[in-house]
C-alpha cells in the first residue's frame, strides 16, 4: 500500500477526540440507534446520494481493535438494499458517461480537495475502523485516497481514441466505459481501497457499487458522502454493507459489467469463477508471500528499514509485505542484530496517541490466526529473535516478531500470515536466491537491496512479481501500477494501467469509396 518511513518524526498536533455534532438523517433513514461513540455512521448504506438504513439486515458489530469494545453497528444489505444500489447505479451511469472527461475530472479533483481538508477527521475514523495508529493514518490513508481522486480526475480529459489511416479509408477508436462496476474491499486499507477502485472507474464514465469488508465498514461511507458533496450525481457511487452473500449477489447480477476485488486468494478464486460465468471484466488484487533480498553489499540500515516497512507497517497487515527476507550469509548476524535493536523501538499503545507507531491486529480472530503461525514457527525449529507473543495490554496486540534460520519448507515461509511476523532466510549466491524467491504460488511484490545496480536490475528482471522495489519497499504512489502475477492477481490498480481495466476500446472502420462484393 503506501507506507512512509516507519521511523518518521512524530507529529506534534494532539488527537482530536471531541464528538462531532449530531447529523441529520435522511428521509430513508430510520430513527438512529442510541450510540454514544463518534464512529457510529448516520446509517449503514449510502445509495443514490443519501444515507439509507434497513435494520432487518444482519447486524454487523464494529469492534475497536485497540480495546475490544463495540463502537458502532451497521446492518448487512437486504435483497431490497442490493436491488436499490444496483438499479440506481445502472440508471445513473449512461448520463455520467455522456459528460466530458473534463467535467468528470473536475468533480473528482474537488472530492480530493475535500478529503485533504478533512484528513484529520478521516484519519481518526480510519484508526477506529482498523486500529492502525493515527501516526500512520494521517499520512497514508485518506491522503492516498485523495491522490487517487486527483490523479484520475486529471487523467479523465485525456481518455481519447486514435485515428488509423488506411489509404483512402480509415479507422478511429473510442475508449468507452464498461458500465456498472462492483468494488469489493479488504479490511486493511478501507479508505484507500474505496478510492483506488472508485477513482479510475468514475473517471472512465462508469458507476460503482462498493462493498467494504464487514470488518471495517465505516470509511467507505465517508468516501461516498464526500464524492456526492463534490458534485457527483446521485447513484454513481453507492456503498452497501454485508458479508459473502451480499458480495455474491453483486458479482452474479447480470447488470454488472466489471468486478474489482481486493482480498485473499481463496476469495479471489471464488469471485473470479462467478464473474467468469457472466463474462465480466475483473481485477483481482490478492495475497502474497513476497521476497525481499538483501545482498552483502547493501546498506544495512536501509535494508533493515525496508524489512521493517515490509513487515511491521500496519502491524504486518499489508498484502504486498516482503515477509520472506533473504539475507546473504556474510551479513546475516549483523543484519539480525540491527533489526532486533530497531524493532525494540516500536511503541505499542493507544492508536489515537500520535506517539504510538505500532497498532493491534484488526480483530481477535486475526490475532489468534497470527499467534497460531508464531507457534508453528517455534515448533518447526525457527530461531526466535524478538517478539513471539501477545502483548500484555488490552486489545488485539501482538509484539513485532522476527524468526531467523527459517527454511523454505517451513509453514511461516510458505503461507501468507498477514501479521507482524518476519521470516529471515539465509542464502549464498544470486542464482540460488532467485530460484528460491520464485518458488511460491504468489507473485505480488519483490524487493532487492544492493549497492550494485547492475545486479539489482538483473535480479529484479528474474523475479516473478508485479510490483518491485530496489533499495526500498512497499512504496505505492498512484502514478505507479500496482498488482501481481500468478496467484496474486489479475490486472493493475493505479497509473494509466487502471484506465485499461475500467474501459474498453471500440473500433470504427470508415470506408470512403464504394463497397465491393463477390455478387
Amino acid at each position: 500500500m503506501k507506507p512512509h518511513s516507519f521511523a518518521r518524526h512524530l507529529l506534534a498536533a494532539k488527537v482530536h477526540t471531541s464528538r462531532p455534532a449530531p447529523e441529520q438523517g435522511t428521509s430513508n433513514t430510520k430513527e438512529a440507534k442510541d450510540m454514544t461513540h463518534p464512529a457510529q455512521p448516520k446509517a449503514s448504506h449510502f445509495i443514490n446520494g443519501a444515507y439509507v438504513e434497513d435494520t432487518s439486515g444482519t447486524p454487523i458489530p464494529v469492534i475497536y481493535a485497540a480495546t475490544g469494545e463495540q463502537i458502532a453497528t451497521v446492518y448487512a444489505a437486504t435483497p431490497a438494499i442490493v436491488e436499490q444500489a444496483l438499479s440506481t447505479a445502472k440508471a445513473a451511469q449512461k448520463e455520467w458517461a455522456k459528460m466530458t472527461g473534463t467535467e468528470r475530472g473536475r468533480i473528482l479533483r474537488r472530492a480530493a480537495d475535500i478529503m485533504r481538508e478533512r484528513n484529520r477527521d478521516l484519519s481518526v475514523l480510519e484508526t477506529y475502523d482498523t486500529g492502525k495508529p493515527l501516526q500512520e493514518t494521517l499520512v497514508a490513508d485518506a491522503t492516498s485516497g485523495a491522490d487517487a481522486l486527483e490523479y484520475f480526475g486529471g487523467l479523465a480529459a485525456s481518455l481519447t481514441g486514435e485515428h488509423i489511416p488506411l489509404g483512402e479509408d480509415w479507422v478511429y477508436t473510442k475508449r468507452e466505459a464498461l458500465g456498472l462496476c462492483v468494488g469489493i474491499g479488504a479490511w486493511n486499507y478501507p479508505t484507500q481501497i474505496a478510492c483506488w477502485k472508485g477513482a479510475p472507474a468514475l473517471a472512465c464514465g462508469n458507476s460503482m457499487v462498493f462493498k467494504p469488508s464487514e470488518t471495517t465498514p465505516l470509511c467507505a461511507l465517508k468516501v461516498a458522502e464526500i464524492l456526492h458533496e463534490a458534485g457527483l450525481p446521485a447513484g454513481l457511487y453507492n456503498v452497501i454493507q454485508g458479508m459473502g452473500e451480499v458480495g455474491g449477489a453483486l458479482v452474479t447480477d447480470p447488470r454488472v459489467d466489471k468486478v474489482s476485488l481486493t482480498g485473499s486468494v481463496p476469495t479471489g478464486k471464488k469471485v473470479y469463477a462467478a464473474a467468469a460465468a457472466g463474462m465480466k471484466h475483473v481485477t483481482m488484487e490478492l495475497g502474497g508471500k513476497s521476497p525481499m533480498i538483501v545482498f552483502d553489499d547493501a546498506d544495512i540500515d536501509n535494508a533493515v528499514g525496508g524489512a521493517i516497512n515490509g513487515n511491521f507497517y500496519s502491524s504486518g497487515q499489508v498484502c504486498s509485505n516482503g515477509t520472506r527476507v533473504f539475507v546473504q550469509k556474510g551479513i546475516k548476524e549483523k543484519f539480525l542484530a540491527r533489526l532486533a535493536e530497531r524493532t525494540g523501538n516500536a511503541i505499542l499503545g493507544d492508536p489515537q496517541d500520535q506517539a504510538t507507531n505500532f497498532g493491534p491486529m484488526v480483530t481477535e480472530n486475526q490475532m489468534n490466526i497470527v499467534l497460531g503461525y508464531i507457534e508453528k514457527g517455534k515448533e518447526e525449529g525457527a530461531r526466535l529473535i524478538c517478539g513471539g507473543k501477545r502483548a500484555d495490554m488490552p486489545g488485539f496486540f501482538i509484539e513485532p516478531t522476527v524468526f531467523a534460520d527459517v527454511t523454505d519448507d517451513m509453514t511461516i515461509a510458505r503461507e501468507e500470515i498477514f501479521g507482524p511476523v518476519m521470516s529471515v532466510l539465509d542464502f549464498e549466491t544470486e542464482e540460488e536466491v532467485i530460484a528460491r524467491a520464485n518458488d511460491t504460488e504468489f507473485g505480488l511484490s519483490a524487493g532487492v537491496f544492493t549497492n550494485d545496480f547492475s545486479r539489482a536490475h538483473r535480479v529484479i528482471a528474474e523475479l516473478e512479481a508485479g510490483s518491485c522495489f530496489i533499495n526500498s519497499y512497499n512504496d505505492a504512489p498512484v502514478e505507479a501500477p500496482f498488482g501481481g502475477v500468478k496467484a496474486s492477481g489479475i490486472g493493475r490498480e493505479n497509473s494509466k494501467e487502471a484506465i485499461k481495466n475500467f474501459s474498453q476500446v471500440k473500433s470504427v472502420y470508415v470506408r470512403m469509396g464504394d463497397v465491393e462484393a463477390a455478387f
